[in-house]
């Protein structure tokens, strides 16, 4: 859910040409390329059951944008404070998964860094320097805990505002979950879900395998192969510092280094796409206690450390990538 289409990393591939009846549709939104793979007989039924996947996604680009004019995204960032809003339920739901994932990370996944990103970019994108009274204001107006949710209602309130929401962490793995379960309704359970390079949902795995083969390498060379995980019944992400960008921390409002990119495993997508950027953000014993206490998540970062010499690359895993 980017302004415009940017040059994107890969950070996971599929290997799924050598499935047998594996059938693969593609489509153009929310600024990357959404693709199906499903393995089902029927190729016209296949190719209709792809397009009404295809076209949720497009649905929800137009409720989650910030981008879109009168988008919930767009309403809650022009609501004043104390003033409930009454919400979709797609943009209530990305709301209450957000919120569950911010108290999980202690602050590093926040849909709420809007504010952060613009001090840190001019208007016509390009990068600069913000003052530290900029990013002193900017952080006041950081913090999904300034989102008040009424489950009941489907409601959100600002206690503080203005607050700039942005889905992008989040927003592309919930319409990857949603393409999926639309394609459970239509009978088609054998399917593998991609948002771009950097989400993946499985459903079932083709007929005779343990899963759906896919390839985790280093966005920076892609013939250093980290992890060939077999995927069946959840998803992957991955998130990193593409080239000439930075990922903002929204603890601190600064740039995060000493990481080159992060990879998540977790049962579904949203939580998948949401936990590769909190895992940028947090330490590797932040991590570690992390996936302790949630034994069905996995992750690995590539961590940069700067020796005597020069700069060496460091690969942390945390849970079992080889038993997927």
């Amino acid at each position: 859910m980017t302004e415009q289409r940017q040059e994107e990393t890969c950070f996971v591939r599929s290997d799924c040409s050598s499935i047998a009846g594996m059938k693969r549709f593609s489509h153009e939104a929310m600024a990357t390329t959404f693709e199906i793979i499903v393995v089902y007989e029927d190729e016209r039924y296949a190719r209709q059951a792809a397009a009404a996947a295809f076209d949720e996604v497009d649905r929800l680009e137009g409720d989650l944008s910030r981008f879109v004019e009168n988008s919930d995204i767009s309403r809650i960032n022009n609501l004043p404070a104390d003033e409930p809003l009454l919400l979709g339920l797609d943009a209530f739901e990305c709301l209450r998964i957000s919120a569950r994932l911010y108290a999980e990370t202690n602050g590093a996944f926040d849909i709420t860094i809007g504010s952060l990103l613009k001090c840190w970019r001019n208007k016509d994108g390009s990068r600069r320097t913000p003052s530290e009274d900029e990013l002193e204001l900017a952080l006041q107006h950081t913090g999904t805990h300034l989102l008040e949710l009424d489950e009941t209602e489907l409601t959100v309130k600002l206690t503080a505002g203005p607050v700039q929401v942005d889905f992008g962490g989040v927003g592309k793995g919930y319409a990857v979950d949603r393409a999926g379960e639309l394609l459970r309704e239509w009978s088609i359970d054998s399917a593998l879900i991609s948002g771009g390079y950097s989400s993946v949902l499985a459903l079932d795995a083709p007929p005779g395998t343990k899963g759906w083969p896919l390839t985790l390498s280093d966005p920076a060379d892609h013939s250093r192969i980290l992890a060939r995980p077999c995927l069946r019944g959840g998803a992957l992400s991955g998130s990193g510092v593409q080239k000439g960008g930075h990922i903002i921390s929204p603890r601190t409002g600064r740039p995060v280094e000493g990481k080159l990119a992060a990879w998540s495993s977790a049962p579904d997508a949203a939580t998948a796409d949401a936990l590769s950027t909190a895992f940028m953000i947090m330490s590797p014993d932040e991590i570690k206690r992390y996936c302790t206490l949630h034994s069905d998540r996995l992750a690995m970062v590539i961590m940069q450390e700067q020796g005597e010499q020069e700069q060496k690359d460091r690969i942390l895993h945390f849970g079992r990538w080889d038993h997927m």
